[in-house]
């Protein structure tokens, strides 16, 4: 051990351990300043879990700043993108007296106006109030969409001046689009339609003045086109009525003067142009009556003339011939189809008797009973045979005319003898007309018909037999095209092919059956039109049926019914 002592402990027994203050009792009361030693302050021992959760707590300190600011970013922004919904939450006693006034306005039709009560201006008002208010500008595209129905309605009333106003109305409130495109496109068109009416009215009163009433430039088909075009116009319908006025008083003289011819005519005229005039019933009653009254002469006449045909008495001098009878028949009864088919039979008799004398070398016989055939039955397909006959005779005939004189029979004329290119011509034609038969051009059109050409073959080679055969065999197809045509509802082509047989095959009793049956549909149509409201198309369809069976009983009836709900 040392011998050095310590200078602090003198003693052993005094000696004492040193310590460092207050620092290993925490519990212990501070020692007041001033005891010579430093002051140090030394904060109490922790735990570990106390430590850590001191940590977690500053950990989230550090996170929920951040969500917080995002948070108001977000509500900010809700804000913002919603403000015109909010500023709608809020009350604005203003703007929602307004829109108030604004909707009642539209809903009662007050679209437009300058005392701004209209419903167009009270939304703009609100859109001045609050520009993005929804509500407001909803409402001016309403506007626009009733304002462009308004301007279709406006059109379809003639009423253009109208139709355009609020038309740019809804172009300015929509801001275009296909709906106000396609309606000034129809007023434009309205506009020059209305123009040109009025030249046609004028020509129209052109030619009622002129005394012209019939035909495609007469006052009544103008009137027609102009009335077309605008239904409403009251200029042409009231010169409809002048037009129809004075054709029921032409009709009514040519009655009295016992003119059935011309009678007839004026009334179909009227029919035509005003199906429901109500002059019509009568002068249709008056034509029957007057009718009724020679009907006891036209039946004698029409079977004088059906016996002298049965007696070869054909035609001739004298008043005792078939030809004589039927004549005088149609002048009674321009429309009675007994005798025009009787005349049919008599223009058969001539052409038969024609062939006769061709056959027989009598050139001049021949065109004599050809020449009274025409007369009767100008497009007969016998009488384009037998003509194409005579125009290819021998020119060798041994027969010679004398001038005044009877021409004395003579031999039969050798046939012609053809060139190779005439007979391919005819073998062409031939070929032609059949293709022309089966498409159903049989008379139409001129030159390409199926009957033209075969005449054109008959005029190279008059007794080609497939030139005849195809000819004489065109009726029958007519006929059979008259059937398909009617079975499918073609009334009109019907109508057509019926035309077309009674030329080629005049007097063939099987016509008037046929006949009947068209009449038949177009009342069947005329019916249906007339149940659907249809009294125009009921009154065209009507007349297609007078004129084929004029005292048919449901003629009658049909034309009451229309005339009794005029």
């Amino acid at each position: 051990m040392s011998g050095r002592r310590d200078p602090y402990n003198a003693s052993p027994h005094l000696r004492t351990e040193p310590t460092l203050g207050e620092l290993d009792r925490p519990d212990a009361p501070r020692v007041p300043a001033g005891d010579g030693l430093p002051q140090v302050t030394v904060e109490p021992r922790r735990s570990r879990s106390t430590r850590a959760a001191s940590q977690a707590r500053r950990k989230r300190r550090r996170w929920l700043l951040p969500f917080l600011l995002l948070l108001a970013m977000v509500l900010v922004g809700a804000l913002w993108l919603n403000q015109s919904r909010l500023r709608g939450l809020l009350p604005r006693t203003d703007l929602n007296n307004v829109l108030t006034q604004a909707q009642q306005a539209l809903q009662a039709g007050h679209l437009d106006g300058q005392d701004g009560t209209s419903a167009r201006e009270l939304f703009q008002k609100a859109v001045a109030l609050e520009p993005d208010n929804d509500l407001a500008r909803a409402g001016l595209r309403q506007v626009g969409q009733a304002e462009l129905v308004q301007a279709d309605q406006a059109l379809q009333a003639g009423q253009l001046t109208q139709a355009a106003q609020e038309a740019a109305v809804a172009r300015e409130l929509l801001g275009g689009g296909r709906d106000v495109d396609r309606l000034d496109s129809l007023i434009s068109h309205a506009h020059a339609t209305q123009v040109k009416t009025v030249d046609l009215v004028d020509q129209a009163q052109q030619a009622f003045a002129a005394g012209k009433l019939d035909g495609t430039d007469g006052a009544g088909a103008l009137y027609l086109r102009v009335l077309h075009a605008d239904p409403d116009n009251a200029v042409a319908a009231h010169g409809l009525d002048q037009v129809g006025y004075a054709l029921a008083m032409q009709a009514r003289k040519a009655l009295d003067a016992k003119d059935d011819a011309t009678a007839s005519a004026r009334i179909e005229q009227l029919a035509a142009l005003q199906p429901n005039n109500g002059a019509l019933p009568a002068l249709r009653a008056l034509q029957a009556q007057a009718r009724k009254q020679d009907s006891s002469a036209l039946d004698a006449a029409i079977k004088q003339g059906q016996d002298a045909l049965r007696a070869g008495r054909i035609a001739g001098a004298g008043d005792d011939t078939a030809l004589a009878h039927f004549k005088a028949a149609l002048a009674l009864d321009p429309d009675n189809a007994q005798a025009r088919a009787g005349l049919g039979r008599v223009a058969q008799a001539l052409t038969v008797q024609a062939n006769a004398a061709i056959d027989g070398g009598d050139a001049m016989q021949a065109a004599r009973l050809l020449d009274q055939a025409t007369e009767l039955a100008p497009k007969s397909a016998d009488l384009a045979a037998a003509r194409a006959r005579l125009d290819n005779m021998s020119a060798h005939s041994t027969a010679t005319a004398t001038t005044g004189q009877e021409r004395a029979p003579a031999a039969p004329l050798a046939a012609a003898v053809l060139s190779p290119q005439q007979s391919a011509a005819v073998a062409q034609l031939v070929q032609r007309a059949q293709v022309a038969a089966s498409h159903g051009n049989i008379m139409t059109p001129p030159g390409d018909s199926a009957y033209d050409l075969y005449r054109s073959a008959l005029a190279i080679d008059g007794n080609s037999a497939v030139a005849l055969r195809g000819l004489q065999a065109l009726p029958g197809q007519v006929e059979q095209q008259f059937n398909q045509s009617l079975a499918a509802g073609r009334l009109a082509q019907a109508g057509d092919m019926l035309a077309d047989l009674g030329e080629l095959s005049p007097g063939d009793a099987a016509q008037a059956a046929l006949s009947d049956r068209l009449a038949t549909a177009w009342l069947d149509q005329a019916e249906q039109q007339l149940a659907s409201g249809d009294r125009i198309g009921a009154g065209q369809s009507l007349d297609h049926a007078r004129k084929l069976a004029p005292n048919h009983p449901r003629v009658l009836d049909l034309t009451a019914r229309l005339q009794g709900g005029r």
